[in-house]
């Protein structure tokens, strides 16, 4: 009874080994080609744009149906330049920038940003948590579709 449960697990890893190097070989071919810092480049100009209260340049580096997620709720490309208007940003620091590609079209960016500002009026500055989500159209422009921006406690 072992040997023949030894001879169904060897056919088993026989037959799985090629089917995962599969899936990893694909993996490989869905890869951008595209550097990480040019993604983190895109993220920093249009946190910039945000920052310099530039709406126009703001927002062409955003999709037509972006959506924001906040301790606000969830807004459009229209509802972030209006809370734009609202908002003084006096500096911004950034870490742990990480990059990946599930797709050849789609960035994920994640990191932490240390930012002094104000909204409203109100003191909002601390660190906070950010992802965009990047898609390249016409293969070379890339625009944001996603942003999170949440407060740590």
């Amino acid at each position: 009874m072992k040997k023949q449960l030894i001879a169904i697990e060897i056919i088993i890893l026989i037959t799985a080994v090629p089917i995962c190097m599969a899936q990893l070989s694909v993996y490989k071919r869905t890869k951008s080609g595209v550097s990480p810092a040019v993604i983190s480049n895109l993220e920093k100009s249009l946190t910039q744009a945000y920052k310099d209260k530039q709406a126009e340049a703001f927002k062409q580096y955003l999709t037509g149906d972006f959506t924001a997620v906040d301790e606000h709720g969830i807004k459009s490309a229209d509802a972030e330049v209006a809370e734009m208007a609202k908002t003084d940003v006096r500096n911004n620091a950034f870490a742990d920038m990480k990059v990946v590609f599930p797709a050849a079209d789609v960035a994920v960016m994640t990191y932490k940003v240390t930012t002094q500002a104000t909204s409203a009026g109100q003191d909002i500055s601390g660190t906070y948590n950010a992802a965009t989500v990047w898609v390249k159209y016409n293969d070379k422009t890339w625009l944001a579709v996603f942003h999170t921006f949440v407060k740590t406690q």
